[in-house]
This record gives C-alpha cells, sequence and structure tokens, in this order.
C-alpha cells in the first residue's frame, strides 16, 4: 500500500539512473544508428523509435536472463548482435564494442542535475543502477558531474539486474552498513514500472513514478496499463525537477508550522 508518511519525513531517496536521470532510450535509439541505418527505406523499423526500442528491450532481457552477472557492456554488445541478427544486418565488431561502450554518451534530462542539487538539501542520494562500475564512472564524470551521490550501487557490484529482488536486497543492506539509513526512511525513485517500482512494492518500499513522457510514449519500463495492478507507487511527478519543487516546498511548509 502506498505510505500515509508525508514526504519530508523521510531521509533518502534511492533512485534508478537510466530512464529517470538519463535519457536511456534517446541514448539507446541513438547508439543503435549505426544498424538502424542499414534498413531500407521500407523496412517497418526505419524511423520507427518505438519499433526499435522494443526490439531492444526484448534482446536485453535475454541476454540478462541467460547470463545474468555479464558486465552491462557485454550486455550490449551482445544485444547489438541479437539485433542484428534478427534484422538480418551486419554487427560489425567495432560497432558492438561502440554499442557496448555508450552508456558514459547518454545525455541528462534538462532538469536533472537542478533537481537533484535541490533534493540533497533535504535527502541523500544513493543510486542503484543496472550497469557495471566503469559505465557509470563515466556517467559520473559526463552528464552528472555536477552531482555528489551519497552511495552508488551498479549491478556488477551484485551479480544481478534489475527485477531482480536481490538487488533490491543489497541496496537495503548496504543503505543500512554504508549510510545508517533504514528501510522506513527510503523513498525508491524511478521511472522504470518493469524494473523498479514492481520490485520496490514487493520490498515494501513506497516509491516515487518520475513519469518521464515529455509527450514522447516511454517503452523501455513498461507501460502503466499493463503494470498497474503491480504497482502501487505513493508519488507521481512528471519530472525530477517537479519532485524537487514538491520536496522544497513540503519543507518550507514543515518549517512554517514549527
Amino acid at each position: 500500500m502506498p505510505t500515509s508518511r508525508p514526504i519530508e519525513s523521510f531521509k533518502c531517496l534511492t533512485f534508478d539512473c537510466f530512464g529517470t536521470l538519463v535519457d536511456w532510450e534517446t541514448g539507446i535509439y541513438t547508439a543503435l544508428s549505426p544498424l538502424t541505418q542499414q534498413l531500407p527505406a521500407s523496412h517497418p523499423l526505419q524511423g520507427n523509435r518505438l519499433g526499435v526500442l522494443r526490439l531492444f528491450i526484448l534482446h536485453e532481457n535475454r541476454v540478462q536472463l541467460e547470463d545474468p552477472a555479464a558486465n552491462y557492456k557485454t550486455v550490449l554488445s551482445e544485444t547489438y548482435r541479437g539485433i542484428a541478427t534478427e534484422l538480418g544486418l551486419e554487427a560489425a565488431p567495432a560497432d558492438m564494442a561502440r554499442f557496448g561502450h555508450s552508456v558514459g554518451e547518454w545525455v541528462a534530462f534538462p532538469d536533472t542535475v537542478d533537481a537533484l542539487k535541490r533534493l540533497q538539501k533535504h535527502l541523500k542520494l544513493v543510486i542503484l543502477s543496472n550497469v557495471d562500475r566503469e559505465s557509470f564512472d563515466r556517467t559520473l564524470a559526463g552528464p552528472l558531474r555536477e552531482v555528489k551521490f551519497d552511495a552508488v550501487y551498479v549491478a556488477e557490484d551484485i551479480g544481478s539486474y534489475k527485477p531482480d529482488l536481490r538487488n533490491f536486497e543489497y541496496l537495503l543492506e548496504h543503505c543500512q552498513k554504508d549510510l545508517g539509513i533504514g528501510k522506513d526512511d527510503i523513498i525508491h525513485t524511478a521511472q522504470s514500472l518493469f524494473h523498479d517500482h514492481v520490485p520496490a512494492n514487493k520490498m515494501g518500499l513506497p516509491s516515487a513514478w518520475i513519469e518521464r513522457d515529455a509527450g514522447v510514449v516511454s517503452v523501455m519500463g513498461g507501460e502503466h496499463e499493463d503494470l498497474k495492478n503491480q504497482v502501487d507507487f505513493s508519488w507521481h511527478f512528471k519530472t525530477m525537477g517537479d519532485m524537487a519543487d514538491a520536496v522544497d516546498a513540503a519543507h518550507a511548509a514543515a518549517a512554517a508550522r514549527h
């Protein structure tokens, strides 16, 4: 059930990064262009962003299920190969490697950095991401270089990928051990319903959905109509900026009452 506690009473936000803070859909679609450019003009996937991303999801999920401990750069490279094979296209080794290393090139949403700086005045910020350490370090050195997170936990540390509950068990254990933050003081904050909100609900974590539609249909985190019976988030915002506004306002109101 959604929590009845006010948002200003929590101490920590745990985040999915790619899809919530960084625009992974545009990053993936752009990085797949060496493949999609090989398609004839008449192909149904030519210029079809949603179709290409749905195909990516199918192959990424397959690769992660086949080898849950695979490094994310390998997951991306093998996903690229699988898409190419299905489409009857050539997957050049250099293009596979480039796709595998593309994470650090994906850009942050325009509101992300300012929102995180504002939120950090009130809450600890922790990352739980489905990537490898090197890829995330490149993101920290690039689009998120102005943000200081209190902790970063990635799939490479854990040996599995979300939505596996082991990732959330690791998160809760390490927030307690590393930061002294217990489960009752955490809000899990994410765009992806499939990777984040479904397992967060199973773990009893209150969550905030950052919808991130911005006029573009999002497919890589699952569609709400398909998953509405498995998710029950406590807060719903369109952007991280909207969440920062709400947290600022809640803390200001609480301070005024006292």
